[in-house]
């Protein structure tokens, strides 16, 4: 509720507890730049409303401020919720849905587009060696039947963080099955 708006649009000292200072919120930050707000879908409504209000007006209200500030915001939103599922049942506001879906882009979930499996496996192990020091090595190419095969519940995350604990646990430079 309060934490959420104040980190989207500021608050000002002694607006609650722990507010000791003036503090601009994401919007007020992002001025002149874009915005990226994930789960969007799971937004409470009280503050969708107020982010609506943003958006046709452009100017954001800190919390415990009299006056709003100008921003000029581009927002980019992402969701896995189904936004028509969420405005029928009255969890998401069909109007902050049309403002918000200028360029609606939808991507299907990873388990419907399994050519995009290796390229993502190749990447995110890339990405763990390097992050985790480990020494350069290949991911062998008789490990990824197991990758497609995979229904991928958790999308993308999840294989992300696969490919993570793969390099983490891997006590040598050959990766097998086990």
């Amino acid at each position: 509720g309060e934490l959420a708006e104040s980190v989207l649009f500021g608050h000002t000292r002694g607006s609650f507890t722990g507010a000791f200072t003036d503090r601009k919120g994401w919007f007020e930050l992002a001025d002149g730049g874009t915005l990226f707000l994930d789960e969007i879908g799971d937004m409470p409504l009280a503050l969708q409303a107020k982010l609506l209000r943003v958006l046709e007006d452009g100017q954001v209200v800190p919390v415990g401020a009299s006056h709003p500030k100008h921003v000029d915001v581009r927002v980019i939103a992402a969701t896995n919720a189904d936004l028509q599922e969420r405005i029928a049942s009255g969890a998401f506001r069909e109007d902050l849905y049309y403002r918000l879906a200028v360029i609606p882009v939808t991507l299907p979930p990873l388990r419907d587009r399994p050519e995009d499996i290796p390229l993502f496996v190749q990447e995110f192990f890339r990405r763990s060696r390097l992050k985790h020091g480990k020494p350069p090595m290949e991911f062998p190419e008789s490990l990824m039947p197991f990758f497609l095969s995979y229904r991928w519940p958790g999308n993308i995350r999840e294989l992300e963080n696969v490919m993570e604990r793969i390099v983490l646990l891997s006590l040598s430079d050959e990766l097998t099955v086990s």
